[in-house]
């Protein structure tokens, strides 16, 4: 019997955390409340964060802001663009900000984001038993693949300037197992198949 294939045969494209937030107030018809949260560990872009964001809290369109300009350029060419459309904009302009996480996974984890104008807190508590996403390039018809360890959490917020979005977090099914719409995505890395 042929030995078991213990590397990845794909090139990566970037590791890290890709954790989000998505709140609605029709069961997930539609999103009131959109965030994806980087934390680059690698890339070719280097390392740094990038948060995307869509809410009423902030006005109308996405926002992005970011420690990593190249970081959130390389994001939107490359991930972003198959993800959510608006976030992949590269006319969007890049805000400079702060990260920084508190708390711990086995209670409530929060990540700060502070620029000159916003504080924005994004939190995640009353998770769930963590699973990992297996989705090599090609599936879903997506050129790239990704591996990542959820965290579905039962119970987030969002806050920008000390106001709480008032959407819901909601069910939402992941490939068959049962998760919510907002999640932890921990030891996430992205892959193309090999050059």
């Amino acid at each position: 019997m042929p030995d078991a294939q213990m590397v990845d045969p794909h090139d990566v494209v970037m590791t890290g955390e890709n954790s989000f937030i998505r709140l609605s107030d029709d069961g997930g018809k539609t999103f009131v409340d959109r965030v994806s949260h980087w934390r680059v560990l690698w890339s070719p872009a280097g390392q740094g964060h990038a948060m995307f964001i869509e809410s009423p809290l902030l006005g109308k369109g996405p926002r992005v802001y970011a420690d990593n300009a190249g970081v959130v350029r390389f994001l939107q060419r490359t991930i972003e663009a198959l993800l959510y459309k608006e976030f992949a904009a590269e006319s969007l302009p890049i805000i400079d900000a702060k990260f920084e996480r508190t708390g711990n996974s086995l209670s409530t984890v929060e990540e700060r984001v502070v620029s000159r104008g916003d504080e924005i807190v994004l939190a995640w508590w009353d998770l769930m038993t963590p699973f990992i996403l297996t989705m090599p390039p090609g599936a879903m018809n997506r050129p790239l693949g990704v591996y990542s360890t959820f965290l579905p959490a039962r119970s987030a917020q969002l806050s920008v300037n000390g106001k709480a979005a008032t959407a819901k977090v909601f069910l939402q099914d992941r490939f068959g197992k049962p998760a919510w719409s907002c999640c932890l995505a921990w030891s996430e890395s992205w892959t193309r198949p090999k050059a």
